[in-house]
C-alpha cells in the first residue's frame, strides 16, 4: 500500500514543486499509514483538471482503488478549485454490488472522485465506509437542492400530479423552478375548497437583487428557507399555511451500477411473468439478488445481436423523466433486455382494466401530455420510435406514464413483420407513408399518437373497430378518417385529425401537442395565484 502511494507521489512530484501549499486531507493520519515523502502532503497541483488524472491506472484492484483515491483527492484535486466536496444524502440507498456504499437518508458523504459519471466514489462521514454511490441521490450540503422540500425542475403539470395523487392534506407544498421566468420559483400547495375540492395553488417567488426572496414584496426574506419557515408558521395570504413537504418516491438510479451494462445472464432471475407478445416475453425480475426490474426476453432470431447492441448504445444515452429507463442487456441470444420496473403494466392492461373504468376525462388527458411530453423528448433528440400505441406504454404509481420501447422495431427480422403488411405489423397505428413506403420519421410518430389518443378515449379498444389492417391501409389511403369516439370533446378530436393530416409536414410537432394537452384544463385560469393578502 505504502508503495501505491510513493508511487503516486513520485509521479507527480514534477508537478507539486512549482505549487502553492494548500489545506488537504492529512493523508497520514486518516490512512495510518506510515509515508516516507509526508512534506508532499498538502501540496495540490492546480494545473491537472477534473478528469485528466491518470494515476488511477496505478490501482490493481478496488480496494486499491479506494485508498488510492484519497491520495488522488490531495495531488490532483478532481474538483475545481474551492469546489464543494461535502454532499447530503437524499434518500436511502442499499448497496447493490460489492463496490457499492449504502447509505441512509441525511448522511454526509465526502465525494472522493465525480469524474467518472452518474456514479461517484464517496466516502461515508458517518460510517468510515467508501464506495460507489448514485449521483442523482445526493446533493451539495447546505443547498437548495439538499431541502426535502425542493423539487427542482418539474413541470406545474407534474406538481400537481404528485399533490393531488396521494393521500395528503391541504397545505402538502413543495418548491420547484419557475417554468415561465428563469431564476425565479413557484410554491404549489395543496388546497381545499367546496366548489373545486382538493385543488393546487402555485404562487411565484420572485428573487431580489440583493439576492433576496418574496412573494409578496411587502415580506422579504433573505433565503428560501427562511420564506418556507414563515409560511410554515403564518398562511399570510397563501390559501392556507404550509403543512406537510410532500410525499415523492426514489429516483431511479442511471444505471443499475458503475459499469454495469452489458450483463451476464446469471445475474437476473425471472420472478413473475407480466407478458407475452409475437417476438417474446416480459417478467418482473431481480438484478443481483437486490434490485427490482423489468426483463424483456426475445425470441431467438427476432432481431441481429449485433445490431441490438449498436442501438442498445444509442437508446441508453436517451434519459427523459417520462421514458422508461433501459438498465442493461444480455447481448447474446436469447437477448434480454433489462429496464425499470413500472408497477401498473402496459397502458392498454391498464385501461381495460377495473382501474381504465375509473378514469375520467382530466386524467385520460394528464396520461397523453405525459406520453407526448417524452415523444417531445425524443423529437428534440431526433430519434423515431416507430412504433407508439398503448401497450408500448408503461404505467406506474400515480398515474404516472413512461414511453417504452423506442427505437426496437427497427432491428426486427420477422418476415410477417418486415413485410408491413403482415400479420404481426401494427398497421392501425401506421400512417400511410411508413405502411406503403417504409418512410418512418418523427412524424409517422405523431400520426401513432393520434391512434394511440383514440385508445385512451375509448379504454382501449381496437382501433378501427370491425376492420382488417388491408381494409384499414386502403380506406385510410382514400382518406378516412376515425369518427369522434362517444363521450370524447370535439376539441380533442381535432387534435387526432391533426396528427392524420394526410402530408407529414403538416401534422404538429409533439411540442406542440404536450402544450396544448398540459393546457388543456388551465388556458382559462391564472398561471400563478395573487393570493388573497399578497
Amino acid at each position: 500500500m505504502v508503495v501505491l502511494i510513493q508511487l503516486c507521489l513520485e509521479r507527480s512530484a514534477p508537478h507539486l514543486l512549482a505549487e502553492d501549499r494548500f489545506t488537504a486531507l492529512r493523508l497520514s493520519l486518516s490512512l495510518d499509514l506510515s509515508l516516507t515523502n509526508k512534506s508532499m502532503i498538502g501540496w495540490r497541483n492546480p494545473t491537472v483538471s477534473a478528469g485528466s488524472c491518470r494515476c488511477g491506472e496505478i490501482a490493481t484492484s478496488l480496494k486499491h482503488f479506494v485508498l488510492f483515491a484519497y491520495v488522488c483527492v490531495a495531488l490532483c484535486d478532481p474538483y475545481p478549485a474551492g469546489g464543494v466536496t461535502t454532499f447530503v444524502a437524499l434518500y436511502d440507498y442499499e448497496s447493490r454490488t460489492a463496490s457499492d456504499l449504502t447509505f441512509k437518508k441525511g448522511d454526509r458523504l465526502q465525494i472522493v472522485n465525480n469524474t467518472e459519471g452518474d456514479w461517484w466514489l464517496a466516502r461515508s462521514l458517518t460510517t468510515g465506509e467508501s464506495g460507489y454511490i448514485p449521483s442523482n441521490y445526493v446533493a451539495p450540503s447546505d443547498s437548495i437542492q439538499a431541502e426535502e422540500w425542493y423539487f427542482g425542475k418539474i413541470t406545474r403539470r407534474d406538481s400537481e400530479r404528485l399533490l393531488l395523487s396521494l393521500q395528503n392534506r391541504r397545505g402538502t407544498f413543495l418548491v420547484r423552478e419557475s417554468e415561465t421566468t428563469k431564476g425565479a420559483y413557484c410554491l404549489s400547495v395543496l388546497d381545499y375548497d367546496n366548489t373545486k375540492g382538493l385543488n393546487v395553488k402555485h404562487y411565484k417567488i420572485r428573487k431580489l437583487d440583493s439576492g433576496g426572496f418574496y412573494i409578496t414584496s411587502r415580506t422579504q426574506f433573505s433565503s428560501l428557507q427562511q420564506l418556507v419557515f414563515h409560511y410554515r408558521k403564518h398562511s399570510d395570504g397563501l390559501c392556507h399555511s404550509l403543512t406537510d413537504v410532500c410525499p415523492v418516491a426514489k429516483p431511479q438510479t442511471q444505471g443499475l451500477a458503475r459499469d454495469a451494462w452489458e450483463i451476464p445472464r446469471e445475474s437476473l432471475r425471472l420472478d413473475l411473468k407480466l407478458g407475452q407478445g409475437c417476438f417474446g416475453e416480459v417478467w418482473m425480475g431481480t438484478w443481483n439478488g437486490t434490485t427490482r426490474v423489468a426483463i424483456k426476453t426475445l425470441k431467438p432470431g427476432t432481431m441481429s445481436p449485433e445490431a441490438f447492441l449498436q442501438e442498445a448504445q444509442v437508446m441508453k444515452k436517451l434519459r427523459h423523466e417520462k421514458l422508461v429507463q433501459l438498465y442493461a442487456v444480455v447481448s447474446e441470444e436469447p437477448i434480454y433486455i433489462v429496464t425499470e420496473y413500472m408497477s401498473q403494466g402496459s397502458l392498454l392492461d391498464f385501461l381495460k382494466g377495473d382501474a381504465g373504468k375509473l378514469l375520467r376525462l382530466p386524467q385520460l388527458v394528464d396520461m397523453a401530455s405525459q406520453i407526448a411530453a417524452g415523444m417531445a423528448y425524443v423529437e428534440r433528440m431526433n430519434y423515431v420510435h416507430r412504433d407508439l400505441r398503448a401497450a408500448n406504454i408503461l404505467v406506474g404509481d400515480s398515474l404516472v406514464c413512461k414511453v417504452a420501447d423506442f427505437g426496437l422495431a427497427r432491428l426486427i427480422e420477422d418476415n410477417e413483420y418486415t413485410a408491413r403488411q403482415g400479420a404481426k405489423f401494427p398497421i392501425k397505428w401506421t400512417s400511410p407513408e411508413a405502411a406503403l413506403y417504409g418512410r418512418f420519421t418523427i412524424k409517422s410518430d405523431v400520426w401513432s399518437f393520434g391512434v394511440l389518443l383514440t385508445e385512451l378515449a375509448t379504454k382501449g379498444r381496437v382501433p378501427y373497430p370491425g376492420m382488417v389492417n388491408r381494409e384499414v391501409l386502403d380506406q385510410v389511403d382514400r382518406g378516412y378518417r376515425m369518427p369522434c369516439p362517444s363521450e370524447c370533446p370535439g376539441s380533442m378530436h381535432e387534435l387526432m385529425l391533426s396528427c392524420w393530416r394526410k402530408e407529414p409536414e403538416e401534422r404538429p410537432t409533439f411540442e406542440y401537442l404536450q402544450g396544448f394537452l398540459e393546457d388543456y384544463f388551465t388556458s382559462t385560469e391564472p398561471q400563478y395565484q395573487p393570493g388573497e393578502n399578497l
